[in-house]
C-alpha cells in the first residue's frame, strides 16, 4: 500500500527533518526557560519541544517565541483540543503527542496545528500513515524496542520516518540517527536538571553543540 502524506505531516517534516536532536524540556520558570532556549540555540539546537506539564509552560512558550524568533517552538504531551489550541495561541509551530487517537488527530486538523503523533507498534504506525501522518514520534523509544524495532519497520513501512524519543542519550543517539527511517531524535539529556537549576548555560550550550554535531556524522 502506498501512503500519501497530508498537509499537516508535510508541515511537521519541514520543521523536524533537519533538526538532528529535539530537546524535550520541562520548564519551571519563564526566565530560566528563555535563558535555556537561548543557550540551546547558541549550541545549534533551534527546534524545541516544551512539555505542557507545568503551570508556566505556555507562558514560557510565548516568551521564547517572542524573544528568540530563530527558535521553532513546539509543545509536548498534547492530549486534547484545549492543549492544541492553547499551544497555537501561545506561538507554537507544531505539537507532539505521546500517542494518538482519532479524536486527537481530528482536533489537531480542526485547530490547524501540525502534529507529530506517536506510535509504538507497527499497527499504530500504519493507522497514522492511513491518516496521512508519515512523520511520527516513536515513543517510548527504548522500552518499545528502540533500534531493533525501527530496523524491523523500515522495509515494510518505508514511507514512514520517525523521531524516536524516550531513553535516548548522547551515546545512543548516533545508532538511531544512522537508520534510514529516522529523521531526528528527541531527548532531555541536553538540559540536565542540575545545570538548568544552577543556571550553567555554558554547560547547556556545550551539550547542545555536542548534540548538533551528530548531524555531521550522518
Amino acid at each position: 500500500m502506498s501512503y500519501t502524506s497530508n498537509s499537516f505531516s508535510r508541515r511537521v517534516a519541514e520543521v523536524i527533518d533537519e533538526a538532528v536532536v529535539i530537546p524535550v524540556l520541562t520548564l519551571h520558570s519563564v526566565e530560566s526557560g528563555v535563558a535555556l532556549a537561548r543557550a540551546l540555540a547558541r549550541g545549534g539546537l533551534t527546534v524545541l519541544e516544551i512539555t505542557l506539564r507545568t503551570e508556566v509552560a505556555l507562558a514560557a512558550i510565548a516568551a521564547i517565541a517572542d524573544a528568540l524568533p530563530e527558535v521553532t517552538v513546539g509543545s509536548g504531551t498534547c492530549l486534547s483540543r484545549d492543549h492544541l489550541q492553547a499551544s497555537l495561541d501561545h506561538g507554537c509551530r507544531f505539537a507532539v503527542s505521546p500517542g494518538a487517537t482519532p479524536a486527537l488527530l481530528d482536533a489537531a486538523e480542526a485547530v490547524g496545528l501540525p502534529l507529530l503523533p506517536a506510535a509504538a507498534t507497527a499497527g499504530q504506525a500504519m493507522m497514522l500513515a492511513e491518516r496521512g501522518y508519515l512523520r511520527q514520534k516513536l515513543f517510548p523509544a527504548e522500552p518499545s524496542g528502540g533500534v531493533p524495532l525501527l530496523k524491523s519497520l523500515g522495509d515494510p513501512l518505508p514511507q514512514i520516518r520517525f523521531c524516536p524519543t524516550g531513553g535516548i542519550d548522547l551515546a545512543k543517539a548516533p545508532t538511531y540517527l544512522a537508520l534510514a527511517n529516522v529523521v531526528c531524535v528527541g531527548g532531555s539529556w541536553v538540559a540536565p536538571k542540575a545545570a538548568v537549576e544552577g543556571g550553567d548555560w555554558a554547560r547547556i550550550e556545550q551539550l547542545s553543540a555536542e548534540a548538533f554535531a551528530l548531524g555531521r556524522r550522518r
